[in-house]
């Protein structure tokens, strides 16, 4: 199935299906435009192309539609970023060249998730208005999931010599804050790009900071465990 139309290749798709991924579709533009308090429901049927009552029936109401809409938008960013994780994270031949793979992607914009990014600013603006469940429900389809899949790899990272790691769900938050954190504050959630070599020179000193804390460390004694090669850099 497309993910953004909703219908199986080559066979059509079924009304019911594509009218969800329009409501979907089109809750997700109203809500990252208007914020949730915001929004109404006659604005969102008009965007998708449906009736109130359609909304009604299949959601209930519009915290509901919230919920549906939030998560399924997490998830599909969710599954790029994983993507990414495993890309990069799943064949480490050079540590820090392989993290700094993907640190630059992981801090760069991706151009199909910026409606999701406008969400998530609306949602930062407005938490105090949205159900505690739909938060929740973001989080573990999104944010949480991709956490533990970073975790994952960097736990099977430790394991094969090179980082010594013992918390490792702690070593995927430094690793994200570390390479992005900076990026994320500066843009507002990609609000306002910053240019990319800047992303790049942030990134990679970002990697740089995780290697000095998570490098495999050396026999005491050694030279090279007081000043780790990936803390001297490599990079200009």
């Amino acid at each position: 199935m497309d993910a953004t139309t909703g219908r199986t290749p080559g066979r059509g798709g079924s009304p019911r299906v594509d009218k969800r991924r329009a409501l979907l579709d089109g809750a997700l533009e109203v809500f990252a435009q208007d914020g949730y308090a915001r929004a109404s429901i006659d604005a969102i049927a008009r965007r998708a192309g449906v009736s109130t009552r359609t909304i009604y029936n299949q959601f209930g109401d519009k915290a509901t539609l919230f919920e549906a809409v939030i998560v399924d938008s997490a998830r599909r960013t969710a599954d790029a970023q994983i993507a990414i994780v495993q890309r990069c994270l799943g064949k480490i031949v050079n540590i820090e060249d392989d993290l700094i793979e993907f640190a630059r992607l992981w801090a760069q914009p991706a151009p199909e998730s910026a409606l999701h990014f406008a969400l998530v600013r609306q949602v930062i603006a407005d938490a105090r208005h949205i159900p505690p469940a739909a938060l929740q429900a973001w989080q573990e389809a999104g944010p949480r999931r991709v956490q533990k899949e970073i975790a994952a790899h960097l736990r099977r990272i430790a394991d094969a010599g090179h980082l010594t790691i013992d918390d490792e769900n702690l070593a995927a938050v430094h690793l994200v804050q570390l390479v992005a954190g900076d990026a994320t504050r500066r843009t507002f959630y990609g609000a306002i790009p910053l240019p990319t070599e800047e992303v790049y020179r942030v990134a990679d000193a970002g990697v740089r900071a995780f290697l000095y804390g998570y490098a495999a460390r050396r026999p005491r004694g050694s030279r090279a465990s007081r000043a780790p090669q990936a803390a001297r850099g490599r990079r200009p």
